[in-house]
């Protein structure tokens, strides 16, 4: 009996020692997936469009409560029977009006998701990438690191292999000399 218990001993000696020396030639990394899509050059534009969009949908609006607020000033001044067909037309742009600002957080908010699972999409690619080709054998995301070395960070590699591809128009390039 002592002897299984002393050769068990030695095996998990032998085996722990092994798992050991191979846990410290694991290549380690973690990468900040937040500050990656934030300073990734696609999503500073896709901002840049959407916000142009949602300009130019609010320009819309604007000019359709302009309308509603015109009709109403006419309505004050129209006898009863005249008002009764004014409010109609009240009645009739303010439902406009109100589809439209629905239809309008429908189009961007559905824009803006289809942005962000693109842009994922190719963040993640741009990650599994990097760490088969520089030999890593496990990539986190730093929201589930409580604590890492700095030198395990490679966020900035893969900011810098995503923002490598950006055209000339994009906002990434534009913003090349200020960095």
């Amino acid at each position: 009996m002592k002897k299984i218990l002393a050769v068990l001993v030695v095996c998990a000696f032998v085996f722990g020692g092994a798992v050991a020396s191979y846990a410290k030639e694991l290549k380690l990394g973690y990468v900040d997936l937040d500050k990656v899509f934030e300073e990734y050059y696609k999503t500073k534009d896709a901002y840049r469009s959407m916000d142009s969009k949602l300009k130019g949908k609010e320009a819309e609006r604007k000019k359709m409560v302009d309308e509603v607020r015109r009709l109403k000033d006419e309505l004050e001044l129209l006898s009863d029977k005249g008002k009764e067909e004014k409010q109609n037309a009240i009645d009739e742009k303010i439902a406009a009006l109100n589809e439209f600002d629905n239809k309008a957080k429908d189009e961007l908010k559905k824009e803006r998701i289809e942005s962000i699972r693109t842009i994922s999409g190719e963040i993640d690619a741009v990650i599994q990438d990097y760490g088969k080709g520089q030999g890593f054998d496990l990539i986190l995301a730093s929201r589930s690191l409580v604590f890492g070395k700095d030198e395990f960070d490679v966020t900035d590699a893969v900011v810098k292999i995503l923002n490598a591809k950006a055209p000339a128009g994009s906002a990434q390039a534009a913003g090349k000399g200020k960095q």
